[in-house]
């Protein structure tokens, strides 16, 4: 077998690891209690909370509900993955497999990215049947879902990634990340209305640029160039990754 095959091989071999972590993880996880609470009921009435007593108009409201949904829901199943197999002691078991830790984050992104493009439809679909929204971009709405579901996912993974055993640490550091982040995002006020201090703080949040797509999906003005949303998301992507890749390379040369 020449190189080149070898590598193809090595490649497809990889591939299939991750996609079957990924069907692991949704067998397993994505109805498990913490996932449906923190996932999907959290930033519904999250959002309810907020709104009430205030009048939004729907083609407010709905971005900001795909926005918020695919942000809780594409980063719920991952902080929970690994420190549960690690409670359960299959962690060790995974890693010692032949697929590479590259590919059980994969799949693990993979996971929480199927997740969230799922149940962000859900707010998207009701939104447009029940308003008077409509699509103005379908490409800025797309690029919107599908690359700040892969963001958020493996801001997920990433947040498992520290050698905790033990989802409640986890869980506890998932939200002093991610509210703080959801704030400054531009969700409940217009990244342009808000404070100067908080619009210095908007780029750093992986969502400010997703709600920025989606908005523009649905016919707003955005704040940020539309080049520098999926470029932002696309690099959010590979630093999650490569980042929970090193914690995990970290782990197992420790024994944990």
């Amino acid at each position: 077998m020449s190189t080149a095959e070898s590598g193809s091989a090595l490649l497809s071999q990889q591939a299939r690891g991750a996609v079957t972590v990924a069907k692991k993880n949704a067998l397993i996880y994505y109805f498990k209690p913490p996932v449906l609470i923190f996932g999907v009921l959290f930033p519904v009435f999250f959002f309810l909370a907020f709104s009430l007593g205030r009048s939004m108009p729907a083609d407010r409201i709905v971005p900001a509900m795909v926005a918020m949904a695919l942000w809780f829901t594409a980063s719920a199943v991952g902080p929970l993955v690994t420190p549960w197999e690690r409670t359960s002691r299959t962690y060790e078991r995974l890693i010692s497999t032949p697929i590479a830790i590259q590919a059980i984050v994969a799949g693990d992104v993979l996971s929480g990215f199927a997740f969230g493009i799922s149940f962000s439809l859900v707010p998207l679909l009701l939104g447009l049947a029940f308003t008077d929204t409509a699509v103005a971009s379908a490409t800025s709405l797309v690029c919107g879902i599908v690359l700040g579901a892969l963001a958020f996912s493996s801001l997920g993974v990433l947040l498992a990634a520290p050698p905790v055993h033990g989802p409640s640490y986890i869980m506890m550091l998932s939200n002093l990340v991610r509210l703080p982040l959801l704030f400054v995002s531009g969700i409940f006020v217009p990244i342009a209305e808000m404070p100067a201090w908080a619009r210095w703080l908007a780029p750093i949040s992986p969502l400010s640029y997703c709600a920025d797509c989606i908005r523009r999906g649905f016919g707003e003005t955005g704040y940020f160039p539309f080049w520098l949303n999926p470029l932002m998301l696309v690099l959010f992507s590979a630093l999650f990754s490569w980042a929970a890749c090193r914690f995990h390379i970290r782990s197992r040369a420790h024994g944990l």
